[in-house]
């Protein structure tokens, strides 16, 4: 495996994710980091895009998971996130981290949960 990373991180989306209907009647503030390991040698030596992993493409993948269907846990968008990921993109491996900015812990003074998975391309 590569010790080679992409990263894209703070994204940060509105989404109406929860468990609790008051938690899905409002969209709330998320943020997402994403680490994808791939072999970067190419495209560093080329400096051509067409040999890497276009960016954009890697955000409007996150996007469409966070701004889509509605879910009850941090951990199936973290899953879908990785799974999308993995699915679209040359990756050996990806971490994905999901925070809801603003979890209705009453008395809690915290700047979000989050969820982290790691997920390897199988063999």
């Amino acid at each position: 495996m590569a010790d080679d990373r992409i990263l894209l991180n703070g994204m940060r989306f509105h989404a109406r994710h929860g468990v609790s209907v008051e938690e899905r009647a409002e969209a709330q503030p998320f943020r997402v980091d994403l680490e994808v390991d791939l072999d970067l040698r190419r495209p560093g030596v080329s400096d051509r895009l067409e040999d890497t992993v276009n960016y954009s493409d890697m955000f409007r993948t996150v996007r469409e998971v966070m701004e889509g269907e509605p879910r009850h846990l941090l951990e199936a968008l973290a899953e879908q996130i990785a799974s999308r990921v993995l699915s679209g993109f040359p990756a050996e491996a990806v971490r994905v981290r999901v925070t809801k900015l603003r979890p209705p812990i009453k008395g809690a003074a915290l700047e979000g949960t989050a969820v982290e998975v790691y997920r390897r391309r199988n063999s």
